[in-house]
């Protein structure tokens, strides 16, 4: 499959100019062992392994992402789920990533990216159209960020995903993403090693205007599965402690 170009960030939204060749022979060095995760809120993560900088779905700080800091930090690249306000908030990020935002395939700095399509919705896409979901290989891990995934993991998105060692999934519902047993059936399908959930009701919401619920009603739908429980918004992983069975980590982010 020919890979497709990225597109470069010029600081005023998603209206950005094409950019060439973008350095395969830094392959190895993206792929070195070790990645660091890193919760900005609701669905946004940092992922910084194999010198690469990866940013997933800055977001404005209103309704259930009031309270959060603008998750305004250096990265190579930004990757964008849909460009709703809380999955594609790009102005005013620092330096200049490049910017992906399309289902495709792609490649930066050796990293190889599956964007895959997902409707954002239970309406085939038609209230809030499409979710991309991003998968990819860094630090040697694999990763998959379902953004916000809201329809059934289809047969060909499944072997687009692969297993992945990583999966940062949605639990707390609302018209645009998994709620729980949604979650559920998401982790059952996918089979992650670790997975991380995303979207759901915190602190920073504010109540007038947040429809998600708190992480508890998935993790008690998980009752036998090992849940992992930082003290931190960021969390160390290798190939040395993956589980080899599906685990749930849960980051803290500090107010």
């Amino acid at each position: 499959m020919k890979r497709r170009e990225l597109m470069g960030y010029a600081g005023a939204g998603l209206v950005t100019a094409l950019v060439t060749n973008l350095g395969s022979h830094l392959k190895a060095d993206a792929q070195s062992s070790g990645l660091s995760v890193q919760w900005l809120g609701h669905t946004c993560f940092l992922f910084t392994g194999g010198g690469v900088r990866i940013l997933v779905n800055p977001f404005h700080t209103v309704g259930c992402t009031a309270g959060y800091r603008s998750p305004k930090v250096t990265a190579d690249l930004v990757l964008i789920s849909s460009q709703l306000l809380d999955e594609g908030a790009v102005d005013g990020l620092p330096g200049n990533p490049k910017l992906v935002y399309a289902p495709g395939a792609y490649e930066f700095q050796g990293i190889r990216l599956q964007g895959i399509a997902i409707d954002h919705d239970r309406r085939g896409g038609r209230q809030f159209g499409i979710n991309t979901a991003w998968r990819w290989q860094q630090g040697g891990i694999n990763i998959l960020h379902l953004g916000g995934a809201a329809a059934p993991i289809s047969t060909e998105q499944r072997i687009l995903m692969g297993r992945p060692d990583v999966a940062l999934i949605p639990v707390g519902g609302s018209d645009k993403a998994y709620n729980a047993q949604e979650a559920k059936q998401a982790t059952e399908v996918l089979n992650p090693r670790l997975i991380i959930p995303t979207h759901y009701r915190t602190q920073a919401a504010d109540p007038a205007a947040c429809d998600i619920v708190p992480v508890d009603e998935f993790l008690s739908l998980m009752e036998g599965m090992k849940v992992r429980r930082a003290n931190s918004d960021t969390v160390a992983i290798n190939s040395s402690n993956l589980p080899e069975n599906s685990e749930i980590q849960v980051l803290t982010y500090k107010f």
